[in-house]
């Protein structure tokens, strides 16, 4: 496979345990695959022993192969930041020694000077009260790890929520990157049952939504903070009277909280970003996933097709091509 084309190119990172350095990039449009493996060090074919011994120089890393035209190294970047802590230069969160160090490794001159670029940003940003230390060096040999450590989250995803939850990687996450939140600014700018529903979990009463039976073509987005969330192409009628679809745009977009409010054992589903409650999911949906999430209309925006790329959500064009 080249390296670097006009519509695959290969982009490294190295985030600390590399199962939870899949999730955030896969699924994404123009993302072809992500690979969890071995870089940066001095031994041939490492294995996962060898490397957390310390003793290849090696670190844990993804590799991801990627559509230039449909999704920029910039966008991959941003993702980067936002999974890992820049100014820990021992490991990341509960994993110490230098296999769970933080890098970006360049396969081109533009991809290095978008690194530094974005690393310089970063540390003006005042966001980290320490300095990056993140390194930024030339993509060298790429090892892929073993087997069954390939789509981990998939293969055990009980233990792949329980470690994320326990490292503290999504406690550190939620903490630096979380929408701050100005309620007054929020009950201004958003209608009673849109500020009701996404700062105060209410649910919309069914059949009163604005989507509950909305066909048209695009992408629906937190209405407080304008993440994306879903897409028409997920979206079915489950003849509740909510907004109903079978999946998220990348699981990663929204979380999941258990829910004992009402009597009931629910499952809740709010926004990454922006903390917004959404609605819940269940497993009595369709194929392929059986999942349904039901979500309130007053949580969504709605962003059509043709207004993609002008509202900057243009990653997602090739979704209704």
């Amino acid at each position: 496979m080249d390296q670097q084309t006009n519509r695959k190119a290969l982009a490294m990172f190295a985030g600390g345990c590399f199962w939870c350095m899949v999730t955030p990039f896969e699924e994404m449009p123009g993302i072809l695959s992500v690979v969890s493996g071995y870089t940066g060090g001095h031994t041939e074919n490492p294995t996962y022993e060898e490397v957390c011994s310390d003793a290849t120089g090696h670190t844990e890393a993804v590799q991801i192969a990627y559509d230039p035209e449909v999704f920029s190294y910039e966008r991959l970047l941003d993702i980067f930041w936002r999974q890992i802590d820049p100014t820990d230069p021992g490991g990341q969160f509960h994993d110490r020694g230098s296999s769970y160090r933080t890098g970006i490794y360049y396969y081109t001159e533009e991809q290095r000077q978008l690194a530094e670029a974005s690393k310089a940003e970063l540390q003006a940003s005042g966001r980290f009260d320490k300095p990056i230390v993140t390194e930024i060096e030339p993509a060298g040999a790429f090892y892929p790890a073993e087997d069954y450590h390939q789509d981990y989250h998939k293969k055990n995803p009980f233990r792949y929520k329980m470690y994320r939850k326990g490292s503290g990687r999504d406690a550190f996450i939620a903490s630096h990157w979380k929408m701050k939140k100005d309620q007054a600014e929020l009950k201004k700018r958003l209608t009673p049952i849109q500020y009701e529903v996404t700062q105060n979990s209410g649910t919309e009463r069914p059949f009163t939504g604005e989507f509950w039976d909305h066909e048209e073509e695009g992408i629906y987005v937190d209405i407080v903070s304008g993440e994306p969330l879903f897409s028409s192409k997920d979206k079915f009628d489950a003849g509740c009277g909510w907004p109903s679809f079978t999946k998220p745009l990348q699981k990663t977009a929204v979380t999941e909280h258990m829910d004992t409010t009402h009597n009931m054992v629910r499952v809740e589903v709010r926004s990454q970003e922006g903390d917004s409650h959404l609605g819940h999911v269940f497993d009595d949906g369709p194929n392929p996933t059986g999942l349904r999430y039901c979500i309130n209309s007053a949580a969504l925006r709605f962003v059509p097709k043709e207004k993609l790329e002008e509202e900057g959500y243009g990653q997602y064009r090739n979704l209704f091509e």
